[in-house]
Formats: C-alpha cells, structure tokens, sequence
C-alpha cells in the first residue's frame, strides 16, 4: 500500500504555543528555515488568535514578514474568526486553519462559544477567505472524544465536517485533542465521513501522543487512505484549554513508520531530527519524540566513540 504521504508540520504553531516561556521570533524563524530545508511542503507557522490568550504566539505578523522563500511550500496560519482573518490578510498569508470542537464543554472552554456559535462565524470566515483566494483547512477538535464529556457521537463530526465543507473548506482535519482515540474508532469515523461524501483525500488526521497511542492510530488511518497527517518536530505541543493533552504526533515517529512502509514523504529524516535537536536546545529539555530521544542517543554514543579513536 506504499505511496505519498504529505505531512503537515505543526511545531513552529501548535508547538510552541503551550510553552510555559516564549520562545523568540529569531528561534521560530530559525525552526522554521529548518523544516523547509528538510522538505516540507506545509508548515503551520503561527495564529491568529488574541495574544492575550496566546502571548507566546503574538509575534504572527513579523514571522511571516520573515518566513524563508521556498517555491512550492505553503504556509499556513490559525485563524479563530473574522478579526483574526483580517489580521492574517494583512500580512498576505495564502492558507488558513479554522477551528471548533465537536464538544460543547470543550469549545466553551477553548473559545467561549458554542458549537453553534462557532460554526456560523466560521462560516463567515471561510467565505471571506473564499473573497481573497485563500485555502482553508478546518480543524475538528475532541473529533475522537473529549475530556470533560467523554465520547463524541460520530454524526456530531460528520454533521460538523459537512457543514464546514460546504462553507468552503478545502479539508477536514480530524483532531483528536487528548489523545483519546482508538484505531478501531478513527477507522469508523473516516468511514463515516466518506459515506458521507467526504473524499478521504480531504481528511487529514491531527493526532495526540497522550495514551502512546498517535503512531498505531496514523497507521490506522493510512490503512483506510488517508494519506494526510499532522506532526510536530520531537512531539512538541498540546492544547491550552485540554487538560492532559500532551504534546502532538512527533513528526519524526511519523517519518520513520511510513519510510519503514516504502511510503515517499520527500522529506529528509536526519534534517527533521536536527531541528528536533535544535529545539530541545532552545527549549532546554529532552523533548518527547520516540525517535527524536532515540537519535539524540545514537548521536551522543557517535560522538562517544568518535572522542576515543
């Protein structure tokens, strides 16, 4: 079943913006210059969201003005609503993110709405990006359950995606924010969205770490077509308003299982795993990835037996 694999690079976003401390817009910038030069082709590089509540993304603007020139590679910011689409227009980014969550408990708590609320100023959203010629991707939170009320119905999703896709978004992502999910059920749910005239090339899957469960889970999906996921460099991230939800899908976990696979990603892993060491630098710490922790041993035993020839 090998073929092409796209990942969609969250780190330099999703990443950074539960850090406990801000990192500088010249670290970003440089992680940034580092995942383009291992081959991604899609970076999620900031939001859009009020610093107020994000402060450590609050620099959107000035890393954009300094994203790299890299013909063929999209970048892509979060927009949570028509202020922010404004905002993220200003500065003349091509591709936008949306975001809502299939619970009620958890969008109110993640952006003081309900989930109706939210899917009609997300509607406005999508269609003036629609006026500007901008791609959209929406995100589905809590797609796979969520932490305050348990399981999702899957028609909530399915309902939500619907409603998302014919306002105009270009793809689905299926977030499953604490890392709740199952191979078995995320299997169901793209079955469910593909009966539901979803093309799965349109679902991308944005998974959690949480339970140790994101590889089995992309694996799982990949088996049923999907061929779109989410990483972020070393695992890094989590969302701000999901308690326990640990850091995201480590990018280099995800490389390894898919070349393991015969699969063609056109990324090259030993740079993805050096920006993995270039951030547990400026981060000061051993970052989660599986495989990440792996070569920074491989490299440290390297450089060990290299210091004693």
């Amino acid at each position: 079943m090998a073929g092409n694999i796209r990942l969609y690079e969250v780190s330099p976003r999703d990443g950074l913006q539960n850090e406990p401390e801000i990192v500088s817009t010249d670290a970003k910038v440089a992680l940034i210059e580092r995942i383009v030069a291992a081959g991604f082709t899609d970076v999620e590089v900031t939001s859009f969201v009020s610093p107020r509540f994000i402060p450590q993304l609050a620099d959107a603007a000035e890393v954009i003005a300094r994203l790299p020139k890299a013909e063929g590679v999209r970048f892509w910011a979060l927009v949570p609503n028509p202020v922010g689409l404004d905002r993220a227009v200003e500065t003349g980014i091509r591709n936008i993110a949306t975001f809502m969550s299939a619970s009620e408990t958890h969008n109110q708590k993640n952006v003081n709405r309900t989930v109706k609320e939210s899917l009609a100023g997300l509607k406005k959203v999508i269609g003036g990006a629609a006026a500007h010629d901008i791609r959209v991707r929406s995100y589905i939170s809590t797609a796979l359950g969520c932490p305050y009320e348990g399981d999702v119905p899957v028609f909530k999703v399915v309902d939500l995606a619907l409603a998302l896709r014919e306002a105009g978004a270009n793809e689905i992502a299926l977030g499953d924010t604490t890392g709740m999910g199952e191979p078995s059920q995320l299997q169901d749910l793209i079955g469910a969205l593909v009966a539901a005239g979803i093309p799965v090339s349109d679902l991308a899957c944005h998974l959690h770490d949480t339970r140790g469960t994101a590889v089995v889970n992309a694996y799982a999906a990949w088996k049923v077509g999907v061929t779109t996921f989410d990483g972020s460099i070393a695992g890094i991230g989590g969302c701000p308003y999901a308690p326990g939800a640990a850091g995201n899908a480590s990018t280099e976990d995800l490389l390894h299982l898919f070349e393991r696979e015969g699969c063609d990603t056109g990324i090259d892993l030993e740079a993805a795993c050096e920006a993995g060491a270039f951030m547990s630098e400026v981060l000061g710490r051993t970052l989660p990835g599986r495989y990440h922790q792996y070569w920074l041993g491989a490299r440290a035993r390297r450089a060990k037996l290299a210091a004693g020839s």
